[in-house]
């Protein structure tokens, strides 16, 4: 029975031959691509597949680029904790693929730059491109690290891989495909990974609905334990999660994934038409907003079986982003093949992210500190690109190393993106929208917006939200059986304690004012990008005013035009059928009241219409 003290299964060798094929599949794409591309030598066509790419793949490889390994393992873990409150994010994924594709996505295509930092140094300067590009490169390998540790971790838990077998594994594909196959691998490798993404969730999501008896059993006991706190509306920043941080919060790091992030934008530019690119963002906010779905349902899954018997708290995992893989590896090794299902969805998330990475690292590399500096032939470049692919794999491996050092993996991934990205998105939404934000007031924003990032999210760091604020709900162990414990070789080292249960109705008391008071570097990680964003506006906007930048013209095309955005086209649209219609009505009514005064000439209401 799930949820007891028996061992859990064990790999088969069906599991691995799963795996096996489809990291075989995934660097047979890339040579695939390598091979049919032999006679192009442009770093323009590996970097952005020509500009010939359509709506569906981008989508399907927009959606791979960040349901990675971290959502599959992460996300159902923050559901089992901290309750559905968390499916809110999928309101934040809405409103940001929106703002992307009616703010940004016209001024990038336009340009059609292959870097997003080259819009820096067009729209202020080159100090604040580099910059940009600097914030890029130090995300993008972190994000790539954490990433090829999720999945490797996971695995060497479960089997007897060893650790830096699995890590190493996942890179060196990763980094073949990329090196050989550019970005069209990289974009069709991620198709056919979402697939085995979908396929492994919803293998594990089935299983555990059939064990429990149908999900309504399911959906009780998450209702009873609390599970189901969707609507939270205190507007307490420390508070971890709450429909604020959720919407708001996660509207600013979203927001900045698909408005300017290098590995999106490149992606979405890289359309044979802007409509290409905006199908692709809107088909890929169905697919954000069905994964977010899902993840709530595997949370709901993990806590009904294990409401009784939490493995974290009986030190059976090590920590919650190990929960999912230890259910996996509970109820589907009676599946051969099904838990190796799971395991490739975790590698495919993991590859997927590292590509996009990757490649994103290779072209702003060469676009931002190479080709500026340089006059090489487009042989030249092209060599270099792959250059680059190769070496950030490798170095993709070696921050893998450190990732275990970074704590929960989503909290983590969220951090870093929330510390580095805030600043560029107040940055580029000013840059887009108002015509009187100047050099002087851009560079001043980014660098002061940055220090404050840093500064929240190192005390963040230092001084962590207490109990208090994050409120996990209650995990219990009192129906484990312990009568077989001898033969189990537990490991009971630093067991994280009994949680007791909280209530998650906010209620405004005096410790909660005291918490204020005293920790008040400390808001939910959810926030730290938008206060990067609001304090990079601010200071550029003051700036700005103050140096004259209302003075200043901006080259039209670096701008945001009304023309560019759908809602204008739909507004005029409604508006043409609306006068129309009423043009109808006046002539319907003009002819009516000529028969009534006796005009029955045929050819004279022909005339008249």
């Amino acid at each position: 029975m799930a949820g007891d003290s028996q061992v859990a299964g064990s790999f088969m060798a069906a599991d691995y031959v799963v795996i096996a094929i489809m990291l075989v599949v995934s660097a047979g794409i890339g040579v695939y691509y390598a091979w049919t591309s032999r006679a192009q030598r442009s770093s323009e066509e590996f970097l952005t597949g020509g500009r010939k790419l359509t709506a569906l793949p981008v989508s399907l490889s927009l959606t791979a680029s960040f349901m990675s390994s971290i959502t599959v393992l992460s996300h159902p873990a923050e559901v089992y904790q901290y309750g559905a409150i968390f499916g809110l994010i999928i309101i934040a994924y809405v409103l940001a693929i929106i703002i992307s594709s009616e703010v940004f996505l016209p001024v990038f295509y336009r340009l059609a730059i292959t870097s997003t930092n080259e819009y820096l140094e067009l729209r202020f300067n080159k100090a604040t491109r580099l910059i940009g590009t600097v914030i890029f490169i130090v995300h993008a390998i972190a994000f790539a690290g954490v990433t090829v540790y999720a999945p490797a971790l996971a695995l060497a838990q479960v089997t007897e891989m060893d650790l830096w077998s699995g890590i190493t594994s996942t890179a060196v594909v990763c980094t073949l495909y990329c090196t050989i196959g550019g970005l069209n691998a990289v974009v069709w490798t991620d198709v056919f990974q979402i697939g085995i993404m979908l396929a492994g969730c919803m293998s594990v999501i089935i299983k555990a609905v059939i064990l429990q008896g149908g999900f309504f059993v399911i959906y009780s006991d998450s209702k009873q334990g609390g599970r189901l706190n969707f609507w939270d509306f205190d507007v307490n920043p420390l508070r971890r999660h709450t429909f604020w941080t959720l919407v708001f919060g996660g509207n600013a790091i979203w927001t900045g994934a698909y408005g300017f992030y290098q590995p999106q934008v490149q992606r979405y530019v890289s359309c044979k038409s802007v409509t290409h690119a905006r199908v692709a963002l809107y088909i890929n906010m169905l697919s954000l907003c069905s994964f977010g779905v899902f993840a709530v349902i595997a949370g709901m899954c993990l806590y009904s079986v294990y409401k009784d018997c939490d493995p974290w708290t009986a030190g059976r995992v090590s920590a919650p982003d190990q929960l999912m893989p230890y259910l996996v590896m509970d109820i589907l090794t009676d599946h051969p093949g099904l838990p190796g299902l799971f395991f490739a969805a975790l590698y495919s998330g993991s590859l997927s992210t590292v590509s996009s990475c990757i490649n994103g690292l290779a072209a702003v590399t060469l676009e931002d500190l190479i080709k500026p500096y340089t006059n090489m032939s487009e042989a030249h470049l092209s060599f270099t690109a792959k250059g680059l692919s190769f070496f950030y794999g490798v170095v993709s491996i070696a921050m893998a190393g450190l990732a275990s050092f970074m704590g929960g993996m989503m909290q983590a991934v969220v951090s870093i993106g929330g510390v580095l990205g805030g600043p560029l998105l107040g940055l580029f939404t000013l840059g887009i929208l108002c015509p009187f934000a100047n050099s002087k007031g851009g560079l001043s924003g980014l660098v002061l917006g940055l220090v404050v990032s840093l500064c929240v999210g190192l005390g963040s760091l230092i001084s962590p939200s207490p109990p208090e604020m994050t409120r996990p709900l209650p995990l219990t162990t009192e129906g484990c059986n312990f009568t077989t414990v001898s033969s189990l070789n537990w490991t009971f080292a630093a067991l994280p304690t009994e949680l007791r249960p909280i209530t998650t109705t906010p209620v405004q008391t005096s410790e909660d004012t005291h918490v204020l008071a005293v920790e008040w570097h400390s808001p939910s990680y959810l926030y730290f990008s938008l206060i990067g964003a609001v304090t990079s506006m601010t200071v550029c906007v003051i700036v700005s005013l103050l140096t004259g930048g209302w003075r200043e013209e901006v080259e039209p095309s670096l701008m945001l035009m009304k023309e560019d955005t759908m809602s204008y086209h739909i507004f005029k649209f409604l508006k043409c059928i609306v006068s129309k219609k009423v043009v109808a009505g006046t002539r319907k009514a003009d002819l009516t009241r000529d028969k009534e005064a006796g005009n029955t000439n045929p050819a004279f209401y022909d005339t008249e219409l």
